[in-house]
């Protein structure tokens, strides 16, 4: 369960994959997020609400399968 939690993230929060190898039409809400801001000007109410939205479904993982996560990471820790 720790690997499956651990790779939805890393999949979830890949950038340089995003911004070199997808379209438009179908980058992830990271790599959108990085071009909502922009400019010298930034108006930071958009960004900052893409930003809340991204990072939901990972916390939401954590919250749901955090029990999970702790008893795998300890699992190797403790002896006998």
């Amino acid at each position: 369960m720790v690997v499956v939690i651990w790779e939805f993230t890393q999949i979830w929060n890949e950038f340089l994959f995003a911004a070199t190898l997808t379209n438009t039409s179908s980058q992830p809400v990271t790599y959108a997020l990085s071009q909502l801001a922009g400019g010298q000007a930034v108006s930071w109410n958009l960004p900052m609400a893409g930003a809340i939205l991204a990072a939901l479904p990972t916390l939401l993982v954590y919250v749901l399968l955090g029990r999970y996560f702790v008893r795998g990471l300890l699992a190797g820790s403790v002896k006998g």
